[in-house]
């Protein structure tokens, strides 16, 4: 593990401070880079997180991914965590927390809003992100991906519905343009790229893809970065203006997270996964897709708006929480079977295979 690796935490913890600092100092600089967006996509934000995920689609190999079918769990439990439970236990804790333990300090009104900003980035799994945390897990790149795109299809079907049945609307306004835009960015154009570029590394040698993902993976890790100093930047003067109410919306939002992990976690212990697959099943019911959650929120409610606000705090929170939360992950491994470099399946349907290192060896 190289140096930026080893101390990620500390790297994003200076990348949150400088973020704030650089938009409280050179607020016109952040306001000139939030405007280079198309429906609500920010253009510079989509160029790091290319820079992130790019090393991670070279790494794909399509051979495996055909046999993603032949073991169902891990995408079993991520779906049923990101799309029967999580919605719903992010609207109940909204719920709890602005129209109960926290009524003395918010007025009616405001409340609502928070919940509907929470219950928007409840109904959105995250896509994008998750290269970065099944990376940092050493997960299966093949199967994250095909968890990824299932998600990403049922989001298009799914989403309005289930928002408009938690916020209490009939007729919710979905930017269907940021939907197939993030995910022609996010994840299209990157692996597209990737598969390129791995096909053309493999025709040259055997080890050419591992020595051009070993070159490439620091910069991955600096996209990681530029885009949390990018993020804190842009919201620097809300942090500063309203931390008492970021720390309100904050509270309810790291409880699901954590929430959620566990619930996964407990799932993938019982269904028996290799820990390459349930790392990446459990974060990605944890993160979020907050792109498209802040555009809902703002066509919704308004630039202005709690619910606005609250899915912006969904972005400060979520970087910190999932870093924990790989921490975790990284210290359970012990907790779990482990795949072959192939890609073992799950016990009872593929049968018990060896465990091999990277070298080749058995084990």
């Amino acid at each position: 593990m190289g140096l930026f690796e080893r101390y990620l935490t500390v790297w994003v913890a200076l990348g949150i401070v400088a973020g704030v600092a650089l938009g409280l100092a050179a607020p016109d600089a952040f306001q000139l880079i939030a405007g280079l967006e198309i429906y609500h996509v920010n253009l510079v934000v989509a160029v790091f997180i290319w820079v992130m995920i790019y090393p991670m689609m070279i790494q794909i190999d399509w051979h495996a991914v055909r046999d993603v079918g032949k073991r169902p769990r891990g995408l079993v439990l991520t779906l049923v965590v990101n799309w029967l439970i999580k919605p719903f236990t992010m609207a109940a804790l909204g719920v709890l927390f602005f129209q109960y333990l926290f009524a003395p300090w918010v007025d009616p009104q405001s409340a609502s809003e928070y919940i509907a900003g929470m219950i928007l980035l409840g109904v959105a799994p995250c896509t994008a992100m998750v290269f970065v945390w099944s990376q940092l897990v050493k997960g299966d790149a093949n199967y994250t991906l095909v968890q990824v795109s299932v998600n990403d299809l049922i989001m298009v079907f799914a989403f309005a519905p289930i928002a408009a049945f938690l916020l209490g609307v009939t007729h919710i306004t979905v930017p269907w343009e940021t939907l197939v835009l993030s995910t022609v960015l996010y994840v299209v154009l990157p692996l597209l790229a990737g598969m390129a570029t791995r096909h053309a590394l493999e025709r040259r040698s055997t080890h050419a893809v591992a020595d051009f993902v070993a070159r490439l993976k620091p910069w991955s890790i600096v996209g990681l970065i530029a885009t949390v100093v990018l993020l804190f930047g842009f919201q620097a003067g809300t942090i500063v203006a309203q931390p008492l109410v970021i720390a309100m919306i904050a509270v309810p939002l790291v409880v699901q997270s954590y929430g959620i992990f566990a619930i996964g976690l407990i799932g993938a212990r019982m269904l028996k996964l290799p820990h390459d697959i349930a790392g990446p099943a459990c974060l990605i019911g944890t993160s979020n897709f907050f792109e498209l959650a802040v555009a809902v929120a703002i066509s919704l409610f308004g630039l202005n708006s709690g619910a606005a606000l609250a899915t912006v705090v969904g972005v400060l929170v979520e970087v910190p929480v999932m870093l924990s939360l790989v921490a975790l992950v990284n210290r359970t491994e012990h907790w779990y079977r482990h795949g072959s470099v192939s890609g073992a399946g799950d016990p009872g349907t593929t049968g018990r295979q060896a465990v091999i290192d990277a070298e080749g060896r058995r084990v």
